[in-house]
């Protein structure tokens, strides 16, 4: 019988095995995924930047094509411009022309510029007349101011403008003129201002005062009692005695009264009195404002006159009135205001002898260019 030979069984060691490295063929392996992974990346990459390369290329396209479109338009547009300059250009006239042109357009501006200096001179005398005939017209209603109203302050105001007129003239013919109205004007400021409104306003409110005044209390006074006397003589009779005293309480007879007899003063007749005494005093203040003397002083002294013949003279309002009146009637209400005729009349003498003046110069115009012609034919 044969025998089956086994291998022999070898012992277990206990020591671990080594690792064993990798294969040479699985390095280069992964080293090949790798940079196929980076040749894949880089490709990524470059496909990425040349997709944004042609992104901007579009762009830098179509801005060539918008400068392109704006430089064709601008050249249309200079095209244009070109033609109409040259069709301007073909309007124009000649050299010779234009000369001639320029030639005539220097004679025109020469003779507008003498136009205008023409025109300016007429234009300032006839300003220089209106000023004048300006100044005149003040005078005039200076005068009429001081003549109607006796306005010192208005007619020295006017006087002064027209001063101011001939001043602005600086002409040495107007001495004589400024030598009046001077005088005038310092005629005009010595004179007095006499307060006519203040006088006016004073007599209204007298005026308001007339209905509060208190007339006469009616008093008989007895020279000489009839039936007192009538009484004392038959004393021996007492009955007849006793009855001329009883009568002669109520009745007074007086042989020797005064012959003006005042009535007593109520109602209506006491109206009619404060009437009479409110419109003296209205026609004081008329007269006080148009500087009427002897009216204010007529006035006042009606009013005085009613006053004391009707009014109580012992009442303190009363009184306070008739000093009132007394004092207002010393108040000026006129003065004597000087004549401004010499000076009108030197403002006129004046006026002429600027008209005079002013037509003498186009007679010496006119004589002048026609003796320049003489005097070229009088040439060899």
């Amino acid at each position: 019988m044969s025998e089956t030979a086994f291998p022999s069984e070898e012992p277990t060691s206990t020591t671990p095995e080594p690792v064993l490295a990798p294969a040479p063929a699985e390095r280069s392996g992964r080293g090949l995924a790798a940079l196929a992974l980076a040749i894949g990346l880089a490709g990524v990459g470059i496909g990425g930047w040349g997709v944004w390369k042609v992104h901007q290329l579009d762009q830098y396209d179509q801005q060539q094509l918008a400068q392109l479109e704006d430089t064709r338009g601008k050249t249309q547009a200079l095209v244009q411009s070109e033609r109409r300059l040259s069709a301007r250009l073909a309007e124009l006239p000649a050299p010779a022309e234009l000369e001639e042109r320029q030639r005539l357009l220097g004679d025109l501006q020469s003779e507008q510029q003498h136009l205008s200096q023409r025109l300016e001179g007429v234009l300032g005398a006839s300003r220089q007349d209106w000023r004048l005939a300006e100044a005149e017209h003040l005078l005039r209603l200076a005068a009429l101011r001081l003549s109607a109203l006796q306005d010192i302050n208005s007619a020295q105001a006017l006087v002064q403008a027209a001063d101011d007129i001939i001043r602005e003239q600086d002409d040495p013919s107007g001495y004589a003129a400024r030598q009046q109205l001077a005088k005038s004007l310092e005629a005009l400021r010595s004179l007095p201002r006499p307060d006519r409104t203040g006088l006016f306003l004073q007599l209204g409110a007298l005026r308001e005062r007339v209905a509060s005044l208190d007339p006469v209390d009616p008093a008989f006074e007895v020279h000489d009692d009839a039936l007192r006397s009538l009484a004392a003589q038959h004393r021996d009779d007492a009955v007849w005695s006793r009855w001329l005293d009883t009568l002669a309480d109520y009745f007074r007879l007086d042989f020797n009264a005064d012959p003006a007899i005042k009535p007593l003063l109520a109602g209506q007749s006491l109206e009619q009195v404060r009437l009479t005494l409110s419109l003296a005093l209205e026609q004081a203040q008329w007269a006080a404002l148009h500087g009427e003397s002897g009216v204010y002083r007529q006035a006042l002294g009606q009013a005085r006159q009613v006053l004391a013949a009707y009014f109580d003279p012992q009442k303190a309002d009363n009184r306070a009135l008739s000093g009132r009146l007394d004092e207002l009637a010393q108040q000026p209400v006129a003065v004597e205001t000087p004549d401004l005729s010499p000076t009108l009349d030197a403002v006129q003498a004046y006026l002429q002898h600027k008209q005079a003046a002013r037509d003498a110069v186009p007679d010496a115009a006119t004589e002048a260019p026609e003796a320049a012609p003489a005097a070229e034919d009088a040439r060899p």
